[in-house]
């Protein structure tokens, strides 16, 4: 074949795979998918958009922090995330269940067998009046895992959690930081899909906070868990490999980090912060960036040859100008 006849297969090739990335379900195998998600409250007359269309994959075996200020809508996506609250539109699918559709029998099943949540007050977590052990292996009574094996299961999550020696102590004798490592082997009981902590070291000093986190990184190294921590605390968010901000009731930016060598041999962290850009098209702008450059009501846009470009709205010849200096 020549000529038209290779444009023209080419063509429909290209149509071909197109029509196929259109039939692939947004989130093809991410253990989490967040589909364009909403949340929101009524109540007296009033009614408050928590989520305002979020889009967050996560894939299995990840460690992902979760930061952004009060009211952004992170803890209302832990609490959809944990079968604790449900969505008012958009879909929310968890190791390919779409857990908005359970019904409450199936949720309660969810919460046992899929998930797992840290609180970030240890008195949440844990039941005063049991031992360590006892509180860790209580979640497993209620999922019919194996008598003979659940205390074995519980000393070894306890054991990797370094927190062994808390097996026989009631909560009231533990540190604070030695509750929530029991409290994140409370959480891995029963092997969930997904491990949740809604800042976990918001209550404990920076030494512990270290330890608390250092649990989590285990659950998901030797573990396998597939962790969301929501935090505040910029030592925890700066170790993960990735970062997601939501602002507004979305997904606004995410921080992706890696090790490079630097200029001496040594290993120098890196961290690359890119804007999230929705299946819509909308880009949320850093705020400091448009405050910065006084960016506000409408911006005006330029396609380069391999990027888009973003200006303030002023007049059109000091913007052509300001353009053209950008584009050399």
């Amino acid at each position: 074949m020549t000529g038209p006849g290779i444009a023209a297969a080419a063509g429909i090739a290209e149509l071909g795979a197109e029509a196929q990335r259109a039939r692939t379900p947004y989130g093809e195998g991410a253990l989490v998918v967040c589909d364009q998600v909403v949340r929101i409250y009524s109540g007296e007359g009033i009614e408050v958009q928590a989520l305002q269309g979020l889009d967050l994959l996560i894939a299995k075996g990840e460690l992902v922090a979760m930061v952004g200020a009060s009211g952004s809508g992170k803890s209302t996506l832990m609490n959809i995330l944990a079968g604790l609250d449900t969505p008012t539109a958009g879909r929310v699918r968890v190791a390919g269940q779409d857990i908005g559709a359970f019904s409450a029998r199936e949720r309660l099943g969810y919460r046992r067998q899929q998930v797992g949540f840290v609180w970030q007050q240890t008195s949440r977590n844990l039941l005063p009046y049991l031992t360590g052990i006892q509180n860790v292996v209580t979640p497993m009574r209620f999922n019919s895992y194996p008598r003979r094996l659940r205390n074995e299961r519980a000393m070894e999550l306890l054991g990797i959690l370094g927190v062994a020696h808390c097996a026989e102590r009631v909560p009231s004798a533990m540190s604070g930081g030695e509750q929530q490592r029991t409290a994140i082997a409370t959480a891995l009981a029963n092997d969930p899909a997904l491990l949740l902590a809604d800042e976990p070291t918001g209550e404990l000093d920076s030494r512990t906070a270290q330890d608390v986190f250092g649990a989590l990184q285990s659950a998901n190294t030797e573990l396998g868990a597939t962790v969301l921590v929501v935090t505040h605390d910029s030592a925890v968010s700066h170790q993960v490999q990735r970062t997601v901000a939501i602002r507004d009731g979305r997904t606004s930016s995410e921080t992706l980090r890696h090790d490079a060598a630097g200029a001496s041999g040594e290993t120098v962290r890196q961290a690359v912060e890119y804007a999230v850009l929705d299946r819509a098209g909308r880009v949320q702008l850093p705020r400091d960036m448009t405050e910065e450059h006084q960016m506000r009501d409408r911006v005006r846009l330029r396609s380069l040859d391999d990027h888009i470009g973003v200006w303030p709205d002023r007049p059109a010849a000091a913007a052509d100008a300001g353009e053209e200096d950008a584009a050399r």
